[in-house]
């Protein structure tokens, strides 16, 4: 199996991104910083290209795709650094059709799965665009449950990492109606990791062009410092793990469309793992997404510290993906017990 682009998928990302080209500059988005701000017009215009229901029928709106072509919009989304909760819009849109027109805004809380480490019942719950959303729905071993975002009393973070993802702190979250059970919690959980994953890829993909575009044109010593053997190196390294965080994560999301499709127990590979999958994408695109980031810093050398320069919000926002619907660290350790019990059967 190979991952390379055939014309429809590379006309569905040029589609995306001369839509984001229009409506999220980076000059316009990094000015959102509350609610009151947030380009709600622009949002509409990517619920209209159906960005959060690719993967919902027909009946309900949606284009019927699967996740792996939801990735492919999801890796141009990480690439312009659209801001938002883009993920959560795309899982809350299997509940409520007008999150996935667009219409209103959802966030979504997860709780780690029972086995996996500490539980962390108590808060503080760090709570991401509350300001805009008209439900939190908290994902959990139960299930999936739907709170009102007025009934959470929260406090704003006065000054987040990403300074595009505005956050808030609250001690507790009231338990809400139930509106799912454990099979769409896991599903929320697998699909919401691979579309966060996308987005990293697609980031760490965005940093090596931009470094690589100033390496062409700044110039020391009489030369421009592409041309140095040793950013040359730099860059090279960057664009592999780009690469590979791109297929993996493809790859992860054709493992989940397979096993909806035929279910895992049919399928006779015997290396056929989804949540072997899922969880590599995210630590190889994780890693992507931070160490390239950095590497596009030090190649614009002190300008990629300044607030004027682009590269270092791909970090942040990087910083800010990685944790969301699982960690590095938790993904690394269900990648080795899966390939443990692998080698023990």
């Amino acid at each position: 199996m190979h991952f390379d682009l055939d014309e429809d998928a590379v006309a569905l990302q040029a589609t995306v991104r001369d839509l984001c080209a229009e409506h999220f500059d980076l000059a316009s988005t990094r000015e959102w910083t509350s609610g009151s701000s947030f380009g709600r017009g622009a949002w509409r215009a990517l619920a209209e290209l159906g960005a959060f229901t690719m993967t919902q029928p027909a009946e309900r709106g949606g284009l019927g795709m699967g996740v792996a072509d939801a990735g492919l919009v999801y890796q141009v989304l990480g690439a312009e650094l659209v801001p938002g909760p883009l993920v959560d819009a795309a899982l809350v849109a299997d509940l409520d059709e007008a999150v996935g027109a667009g219409e209103q805004f959802a966030t979504v809380l997860t709780r780690p799965p029972a086995g996996s480490g500490p539980r962390r019942d108590g808060g503080p719950w760090v709570i991401p665009f509350l300001d805009l959303a008209a439900d939190v729905y908290v994902v959990d071993d139960a299930g999936v449950w739907r709170v009102p975002a007025s009934t959470i009393d929260a406090r704003p973070v006065s000054r987040p990492l990403d300074p595009v993802t505005q956050l808030w702190l609250a001690d507790t979250v009231p338990a809400g109606e139930q509106v799912g059970g454990p099979e769409l919690a896991e599903e929320w959980r697998r699909r919401g990791s691979v579309l966060t994953s996308a987005l990293l890829a697609g980031n760490a993909t965005r940093t090596v062009d931009l470094a690589a575009a100033y390496a062409r044109q700044r110039e020391q010593f009489g030369r421009v410092i592409g041309s140095f053997q040793a950013l040359k190196h730099m860059l090279a390294d960057a664009f592999t793990r780009a690469e590979v965080a791109r297929v993996a994560v493809d790859a992860a999301g054709v493992a989940i469309d397979d096993s909806a499709a035929v279910g895992e127990e049919e399928i006779a590979d015997p290396t056929f793992n989804p949540v072997r999958a899922i969880a590599g994408a995210r630590v190889l695109a994780a890693r992507a997404a931070t160490t390239n980031a950095k590497t596009a810093i030090q190649v614009h050398g002190g300008m990629g510290f300044t607030w004027e320069t682009t590269i270092h919000l791909f970090l942040k926002r990087a910083w800010v993906l990685q944790n969301a619907f699982t960690t590095p660290e938790e993904a690394a350790d269900t990648v080795a017990h899966s390939l443990a019990e692998r080698k023990a059967s």
